[in-house]
């Protein structure tokens, strides 16, 4: 079962005077069916730069979703269990889907857990340690080690018998490494398709001229004969 945490929240009464709005079991939480054992916890999210601090509604409520909206932010906490309880049978192609990011994961990596996100990630191992894996080496992180991860290609990895628990800031970002890659192989159809069209405008604009001056060339025949 994944660990409840206790989230307190301020706010401002009809008078702009501060005051707290919630203090209680962070309610929004999602446990990976594709994933046994892992479970997302959202605390709070944000949806523009620069937030929005008016009204008093809870702004992690609704849907998990993996990344952030392009200009917000998602502050959740994330629980892995040790590896041997769920990486052999975990559904990654399921998982990713079920949080709206079906296009996270490295199709070309051995491991179906490297992903990417278009986000800068501030994690901070709460409770127990946890190996982040990159395209190129490894790192074991432990209570209170701080890991910044800069829309990198990863994969975590419990090879302890306790699980770890992360706190996790997600702030939006443009696409970096693989996903910037990816982005650019999409560019050429993109401008290729504009010079279509701009092709396209100037035969357009070339026989509407060239029908205009014939209709002046008769036109003028006609002034002629008159």
């Amino acid at each position: 079962m994944a660990q409840r945490i206790r989230r307190v929240v301020t706010g401002h009464d009809k008078d702009g005077k501060s005051m707290f709005i919630a203090d209680g079991k962070a309610p929004n939480i999602l446990e990976m069916k594709s994933m046994p054992g892992v479970a997302l916890t959202d605390l709070w999210r944000t949806k523009t730069a620069p937030a929005s601090n008016s009204g008093n509604s809870d702004a992690a409520a609704g849907k998990i979703k993996l990344e952030p909206p392009e200009n917000g932010t998602i502050f959740r906490i994330v629980e892995f269990p040790p590896d041997t309880a769920w990486r052999k049978t975990a559904d990654a192609k399921a998982a990713f889907a079920s949080i709206g990011a079906a296009a996270a994961p490295d199709q070309e990596s051995g491991d179906p857990m490297m992903h990417a996100t278009a986000t800068v990630d501030y994690i901070i191992v709460l409770k127990g340690e946890i190996y982040a894996i990159m395209d190129k080496g490894e790192k074991l992180l432990g209570q209170g080690d701080i890991l910044i991860q800069r829309g990198t290609n990863h994969s975590w990895s419990v090879r302890s018998d306790q699980p770890c628990v992360i706190a996790a800031i997600l702030v939006g970002a443009k696409p970096a490494g693989r996903l910037m890659r990816g982005a650019k192989r999409k560019s050429p159809r993109r401008a290729k398709r504009t010079t279509s069209q701009g092709s396209r405008a100037r035969r357009s604009k070339s026989a509407s001229t060239a029908a205009i001056n014939v209709r002046r060339r008769v036109s003028s025949v006609g002034k002629v004969a008159a």
